[in-house]
């Protein structure tokens, strides 16, 4: 467990950059852009000597239960925008992560290094394989988490400038509610997106060059082929969303939050039941809606088929050692 562990910080120390500092320029990004949109407010008001301060006590002397409900649930939307840009910066530094894994190894020749010492082909992969599934959306969240802080903060600072007293709003709007239910669904999302995991470390260790060209451009010919032989009435996949969705999940499942179904998913997503009279998205990150992903086919296959081609980036794992360059 000790080894797995240091496995598991190799991969942090070696790509602190992508995974780490990447999602904190966005997030750092965002709360700039809010402070000089503030400032440019700021700017215009005073030109235009336009008063825009009032009191938030005389505005709570009519705000009932659900524009608090509301409230919170804009909250909850706002730290959800946080965490979904972030996660679209992180799709694409967990995509490559995973394509140069096992390949860069083999391209430098350290490879022969980490094979001289005592860690298993196994652990290694599988230390890979969950830094990218789990611990990599982890440290994004929590990076998200902090901005969306500072956004907070940024914003209860300019409103208590024109005499608004923000933070009993803030309170009485549940902030944490939307952190917990992210939270809790880090491990679907880990198992949802082990297809796309395992596909990417597969070709990392099978291509003696470009990766990437194996990775992308066979799902990409699949799908072109079966359109075409469709077209000139031979054999083919009869749905073409259904391929279309397969091939979707082997790419786009380690986005994160893309189980949650849509759509415009091409069918990739979780059709959870949901109550009626609420927000679709908010209320398929509950627990309680959530977890009922547990139970249908379409997430175990996704799983069954992750583990089948981590197993042979294993295997390949400890038969080549080589690149064409």
């Amino acid at each position: 467990m000790k080894k797995f562990g240091l496995l598991l910080k190799r991969e942090y120390w070696e790509h602190r950059g992508g995974f780490l500092w990447t999602p904190v320029s966005i997030a750092a990004s965002i709360v700039a852009i809010t402070v000089l949109g503030i400032l440019s407010a700021e700017l215009f008001s005073t030109r235009a000597r336009i008063n825009v301060g009032f009191s938030l006590d005389t505005l709570r002397g009519h705000i009932d239960a659900n524009d608090l409900f509301d409230a919170g649930r804009g909250l909850d939307m706002a730290q959800l925008t946080f965490a979904g840009i972030v996660g679209i910066g992180l799709f694409f530094v967990t995509f490559f992560y995973l394509l140069g894994a096992l390949y860069d190894d083999r391209r430098d020749r350290s490879v022969l290094f980490w094979k001289s010492l005592p860690v298993s082909d196994l652990e290694t992969v599988a230390a890979k394989a969950l830094t990218a599934a789990l611990v990599v959306p982890a440290i994004a969240l929590a990076v998200a988490t902090l901005a969306y802080a500072a956004f907070v903060a940024v914003v209860c600072a300019w409103a208590g400038l024109h005499g608004v007293n923000a933070l009993p709003a803030v309170l009485a709007a549940h902030p944490f509610g939307m952190l917990l239910r992210l939270v809790a669904t880090l491990p679907i999302g880990a198992l949802w997106a082990l297809p796309t995991v395992g596909w990417l470390l597969f070709w990392s260790a099978y291509a003696r060059s470009k990766p990437f060209l194996w990775a992308v451009m066979l799902p990409v010919v699949a799908l072109i082929a079966n359109w075409w032989v469709a077209l000139l009435g031979g054999p083919h996949v009869g749905n073409e969303l259904t391929l279309a969705g397969v091939l979707g999940r082997l790419l786009f499942s380690v986005m994160p939050g893309s189980w949650i179904a849509s759509s415009g998913s091409l069918g990739a997503g979780l059709h959870v039941p949901l109550p009626l009279g609420d927000d679709p998205l908010l209320a398929a990150l509950v627990p309680a809606h959530a977890y009922q992903a547990l139970t249908t086919w379409n997430l175990w296959l996704g799983v069954a088929g992750g583990v089948v081609l981590l197993a042979g980036a294993t295997w390949l794992r400890g038969r080549r050692i080589e690149t064409a360059t």
